[in-house]
């Protein structure tokens, strides 16, 4: 079939581009960045973004040579050593986490206070000839490893929770914490993977330093190290993403109710990181992931069916690997598919918005439980955009510099072929959408038809999305 409920793509990221996309991709600079697309194949519920080089100058590799030489230096003064197999079975339960990339040109704190173990005579590849026999990696780079390996004599694997291009992530007892259960990531041991990995933690220990006291929803790194190439981060252990719990609750809708409170914790999350100068560009349901993901099962009488309702409804965003700074180099294309922002396909450079129109899309997913936008063309998504928003603006396709996509100031595109009926077939004006004319739902949709404005300077902040009134039953219980 053409298309799915969810479209899948068993190329990962390149699927999500047009044959023109690709062959301008392929032109690029090696240093240029790409958004990855899901790679969710049937069975699977882990989801994960392909690593790729962002644009780092030389000072930056050297920062990150560095970094990675002072992390393996620190490991050297632990014992624990590992006899691993090869692991072959996927444990389908538990952690998600979708990696990817981006250039950072800061020093983690980690690797200053390290920096007096510095050896001036060693390289980035030195890891490899002080392996032991023991130590082994697999032909993609993955570490092989089997339950009961200690990683640093400290963090014992007791099981597998994911496997994606960047790695693996796996369950872990922390011994000195009280065996207490965390997610650890291991980054294969290929150079760029290695970058992109170093530069998430550079984030993760910025947000952890500027929200101490865990006041915002966003996934906390515990600790993290160099294991014989392989980079390795440890989190806490959270639960199912919001698209994986969807999925096993037959893509039912979240309830008015509970999108409140899951949006009103991720609008403060994200606002939190767009206060302290940084776009996360790769929101989705993969990248919100429930903190606790136990259910209870009760009958939907209008559904005629058993439903999943959430005991807890506590959600913090991960992935934060595509985070990008005010003040660096903006790639061109950010985002997966279903959730890229006009600005960012018409190529008319992107800002914190992106990230409000991303949240739009999403609150639509957790009202339909399905993907508003099910395509992986650029200009039919446009097309898609159109159907639901109205006309894309003149002025911003007068600005595009895909001149491809415009005729006559207006979006070229023909209504009356296979794509154009398939359109007209799954879209429809958003306000359609509406499951009920309720003053709640009007007022849901108001929202999001704010944060879905195509032009980015006129699209609503975070700041004012958190004041709407959809939001009032929430101010009211706090007072």
């Amino acid at each position: 079939m053409r298309r799915s409920k969810r479209m899948r793509s068993p190329d990962g990221w390149i699927a999500e581009y047009s044959w023109e996309e690709r062959v301008e991709v392929h032109k690029r600079p090696k240093h240029r960045s790409r958004s990855g697309e899901r790679e969710r194949q049937p069975g699977q519920t882990h989801h994960y973004k392909t690593y790729e080089r962002c644009h780092i100058s030389s000072k930056r590799l050297e920062c990150r040579e560095r970094r990675a030489r002072e992390a393996s230096l620190e490991h050297s003064r632990y014992k624990g050593r590992v006899d691993p197999v090869r692991e072959t079975e996927r444990e389908k339960d538990g952690y998600h986490y979708s990696q990817s990339r981006s250039g950072r040109s800061r020093r983690s704190s980690r690797a200053r206070q390290h920096s007096h173990h510095r050896s001036p005579g060693s390289d980035s590849r030195s890891h490899r000839r002080k392996r032991t026999k023991s130590i082994e990696d697999d032909e993609e780079g993955h570490l092989v490893y089997h339950n009961g390996d200690m990683l640093r004599a400290r963090y014992e694997i007791v099981g597998t929770l994911g496997e994606g291009a960047f790695g693996k992530v796996v369950e872990c007892l922390d011994h000195t914490k009280g065996n207490v259960r965390v997610a650890l990531k291991i980054i294969k041991n290929i150079e760029r993977y290695r970058e992109a990995a170093l530069s998430e933690v550079d984030v993760l220990e910025r947000i952890n330093s500027l929200d101490d006291e865990k006041r915002f929803a966003c996934v906390r790194m515990l600790d993290w190290f160099d294991h014989h190439g392989h980079i390795c981060i440890v989190f806490e252990l959270l639960g199912l993403s919001t698209y994986d719990f969807l999925k096993e609750n037959g893509f039912m809708p979240f309830s008015l109710t509970q999108i409140r409170h899951m949006a009103d914790q991720i609008f403060r999350a994200v606002r939190f990181l767009h206060k302290n100068k940084l776009t996360h560009t790769d929101l989705k349901p993969e990248n919100i992931l429930f903190v606790d993901s136990n259910y209870d099962i009760k009958y939907n009488s209008r559904m005629k069916r058993d439903e999943r309702t959430l005991k807890r409804l506590d959600v913090k965003v991960v992935d934060f690997g595509n985070a990008t700074y005010d003040h660096e180099h903006h790639t061109s294309v950010v985002s997966t598919r279903h959730y890229r922002a006009p600005e960012v396909i018409l190529e008319l450079g992107w800002n914190q918005a992106c990230d409000v129109w991303s949240l739009g899309c999403i609150l639509v997913e957790f009202y339909l439980g399905l993907t508003l936008f099910q395509t992986h063309d650029s200009k039919e998504h446009l097309a898609m955009m159109e159907k639901v928003l109205g006309p894309i603006p003149t002025h911003l396709l007068q600005k595009t510099k895909k001149r491809r996509y415009v005729h006559h100031d207006k979006l070229d595109w023909d209504e009356h072929s296979s794509a154009g009926r398939y359109v007209r077939k799954h879209c429809k004006p958003l306000k359609q959408y509406m499951s009920s004319k309720t003053p709640e739902h009007e007022l849901l949709f108001d929202l999001l038809q704010k944060m879905m404005e195509y032009d980015s300077s006129k699209r609503i902040t975070l700041e004012q999305a958190i004041g709407h009134p959809f939001f009032n039953p929430l101010r009211k219980a706090r007072k």
